[in-house]
């Protein structure tokens, strides 16, 4: 059996992902800091960038896919290194993002104006005028 084989597979990604990396330090595959994540972070953000670039069809679909997952799985072990449950931070996010859009909602609404009518610009005003309210 390997050192990973235990770890459940019906985890949450972004739990499964911690304790695949926590798993993996108890042997010394580690980094002693945050700071290299950071640039593991921009290496894999890089690749997504690089993907992007190819020409579109099923084959760029399969790495972005890949890509993004790589990044992903940075971000996640960038929280461990600081300490912080990558899945709680991330709920934390989704309820700052529904309060602020519920803001830009309520705004609208008040003005009368249908939010499906208005451009990236006026939503992008609203969403930084909810970030000093949320």
């Amino acid at each position: 059996m390997g050192l990973l084989d235990d770890i459940p597979a019906d985890l949450p990604a972004l739990e499964r992902a911690r304790c695949l990396q926590a798993r993996a330090a108890t042997v010394g595959f580690d980094w002693d800091n945050p700071w290299p994540v950071l640039d593991k972070i921009g290496e894999e953000l890089n690749e997504v960038r690089s993907e992007m670039q190819r020409p579109h069809g099923p084959e760029q679909a399969q790495r972005l896919f890949a890509e993004i997952g790589d990044l992903l799985f940075a971000v996640s072990n960038l929280a461990r290194h600081l300490n912080i449950d990558p899945q709680a931070a991330l709920q934390g996010t989704n309820a700052r993002f529904m309060q602020r859009f519920a803001y830009i909602e309520a705004q609208l609404a008040a003005q009368g104006q249908p939010l499906a009518t208005q451009d990236l610009a006026r939503l992008e005003a609203l969403w930084q005028e909810a970030k000093q309210h949320t």
